[in-house]
């Protein structure tokens, strides 16, 4: 999708973290998308690689230490606030337990289950890229 010089461009990176067989989801909070469910992070900051991202988001977000592993899928979706190209990557927690600082929410699903949720748009193809990958 091309965006117009004007459109807002923001490259955010997600956790994929997996536990004892189950994936942490997240319900988003106040604001845009509100309800909906994505995999937790946020935006990449000038001059940080996206793991480096990641594993700072997940510390600021949920009070968890990650290790980054595999990517599991770069979606980009136009938004009415900007576009987003989303990087997910399978994460396993080192250390904490999540704890809710922007969420509404947080559950652990079997990857089979992850269709149930009202995914963020940009969150869908990873959905169902862990759903053939634990099928």
């Amino acid at each position: 999708m091309e965006a117009s010089p004007t459109t807002k461009q923001i490259d955010v990176v997600g956790a994929v973290v997996i536990r004892d067989g189950l994936v942490l989801c997240a319900q988003r909070g106040p604001g845009p998308m509100a309800g909906l469910w994505e995999f937790p992070g946020g935006k990449i900051e000038p001059g940080e690689a996206p793991r480096e991202a990641l594993v700072r988001e997940i510390e600021e977000e949920l009070h968890c230490r990650v290790q980054v592993g595999p990517e599991v899928a770069t979606t980009t979706h136009a938004y009415d606030f900007g576009v987003i190209t989303l990087t997910t990557f399978y994460c396993t927690v080192l250390d904490g337990e999540p704890v809710l600082t922007e969420h509404a929410a947080v559950r652990w699903e079997p990857p089979s289950r992850l269709h149930l949720l009202e995914w963020a748009p940009a969150d869908i193809p990873a959905a169902h890229r862990i759903q053939s990958d634990f099928a």
